[in-house]
């Protein structure tokens, strides 16, 4: 726990638009904002849209009707739709996104792999010399070597680890030709200049994989920026997911649930024990574990 309160200048609220936000999105982003709040950060609103095949306006909308609706703040980023597309894209961003992978090629620390996802386990793409321009072909980075890396974490300061062997040889581009999800996160951050992220659990493994590729690149502002993974809002033994219907946000309005009411119920979820009816509620439950 620490013994003062950090500042932070900017932190982020970064979605996919691959279905419809849930409650444990909304988890997310309360705390997200209660931190800023707490820390003197502003907050943007990044839209990951990279994946073409999932992505869609629909769940782009969605985005902004939840925040709208749980009266969840930001303060740079899209205000809509027409603006998201028109401005805040990452499709906007692909230079940057290709000048990464363009170092990561002269580097000679990539290797093109033609596996398919049901085929990855037992790869040997790495030791193939495959062309990096095949089609259809992803890029990895060549992740043989043991390397300790150091993150900076909200609560319990600088963290020793190695790469999990879940992320070994993880893609940067993939086989449609857009960046991967670590690459254009750790391009984001760098360029909006964050320095506070606030994830779940789950995404511990995508942290240590971008400060891989961080050491990569040699982009060491990354090791500057805090990060802060939080619980995970479980139903039924499991996390949730944007599959899980009824308990997307979406859902919940067309059964006429209000925003106290949803903030109420993942503080029942949570077994919070005070009254829990509006994000700041639900974020200070958290925030005072830390600080």
């Amino acid at each position: 726990m620490q013994s003062s309160i950090p500042k932070f200048n900017k932190t982020r609220i970064a979605p996919t638009p691959s279905g419809f936000l849930h409650l444990g999105n909304v988890l997310s982003f309360a705390l997200t904002a209660g931190l800023a709040k707490k820390t003197g950060a502003k907050i943007l609103l990044r839209i990951d849209d990279l994946d073409r095949e999932r992505a869609n306006k629909l769940y782009v909308q969605d985005i902004f009707d939840t925040l709208n609706f749980l009266e969840i703040p930001w303060d740079e980023g899209p205000r809509n739709l027409h603006e998201f597309e028109t401005i805040y894209s990452q499709a906007h961003r692909m230079d940057i996104y290709d000048g990464f992978l363009q170092q990561l090629k002269q580097s000679g620390e990539i290797f093109a792999c033609t596996c398919s996802r049901t085929q990855i386990h037992a790869c040997n793409c790495h030791n193939s010399s495959i062309p990096l321009d095949t089609p259809n072909a992803s890029w990895r980075l060549r992740t043989n070597r043991e390397k300790e890396l150091s993150i900076k974490t909200l609560n319990h300061g600088i963290v020793k680890t190695t790469l999990p062997d879940e992320m070994k040889d993880f893609m940067v581009k993939k086989k449609d030709g857009y960046p991967s999800y670590q690459l254009a996160s750790l391009a984001d951050d760098l360029h909006y200049g964050i320095d506070l992220v606030v994830r779940g659990q789950d995404l511990w493994p995508s942290t240590i994989a971008q400060h891989f590729l961080a050491e990569a690149l040699q982009k060491t502002d990354f090791q500057k920026i805090t990060f802060h993974h939080h619980p995970l809002l479980m139903a039924n033994g499991e996390k949730l997911s944007k599959s899980a219907g009824d308990t997307s946000i979406q859902y919940l309005r067309g059964q006429g649930k209000s925003a106290a009411d949803v903030y109420g119920e993942i503080g029942r979820m949570m077994e919070i024990k005070e009254t829990v009816n509006h994000w700041q509620q639900l974020s200070e439950s958290q925030i005072k574990l830390l600080f």
